[in-house]
């Protein structure tokens, strides 16, 4: 039988597939018909226009996302599959973040900025628009910073993964 924590272990999984219409939708549905849902999703061109990545952030025991990656193997137009949760690897996420700015926290807020390395991408009379950039950890605090000043509208993508080359392994 399963313990909790093995049925909620987070997978990151990478998913190089032809880019054509239509992938990204089969892929989708695939894992949602085995009941999981995707946390994250992350689709973008690479080097090649012809083929994407698609990393995707499922929740579930080793036997079932083990499960799904060999469907996924299975399914037309997926080139390769790889579960990047027992490797090294690193992964980023993008958050916009409008905050409101007045009189005095425009200062505070700037030096939050420089602490998380945020970028101003847009000024107002009344806030900010910033850009974090970073791992979830560093967003979540940084956020959570930020929501004493008052978060007006939030964005974000999904989280990106890319395994560590081999000079950078220990």
């Amino acid at each position: 039988m399963e313990t909790p924590s093995e049925s909620h272990k987070r997978h990151t999984l990478a998913l190089l597939v032809d880019n054509r219409p239509g992938v990204l939708a089969r892929v989708a549905t695939l894992v949602s018909g085995r009941g999981y849902n995707i946390d994250s999703l992350s689709v973008a061109e690479t080097m090649d226009p012809a083929v994407s990545l698609i990393t995707l952030i499922v929740s579930g025991s080793p036997r079932i996302v083990s499960q799904i990656v060999k469907q996924l193997r299975k399914l037309i137009n997926v080139i390769k599959v790889s579960d990047l949760s027992d490797m090294d690897y690193v992964e980023r996420q993008l958050v916009m973040v409008r905050v409101r700015a007045q009189n005095g926290a425009r200062e505070e807020i700037m030096r939050l900025c420089e602490i998380f390395r945020c970028k101003v991408i847009d000024v107002s009379p009344k806030s900010y628009t910033l850009e974090i950039t970073g791992g979830q950890d560093k967003i979540r605090a940084a956020l959570s910073l930020l929501a004493e000043f008052g978060i007006e509208e939030q964005v974000s993508t999904g989280l990106t993964a890319m395994t560590r080359s081999l000079s950078a392994k220990k």
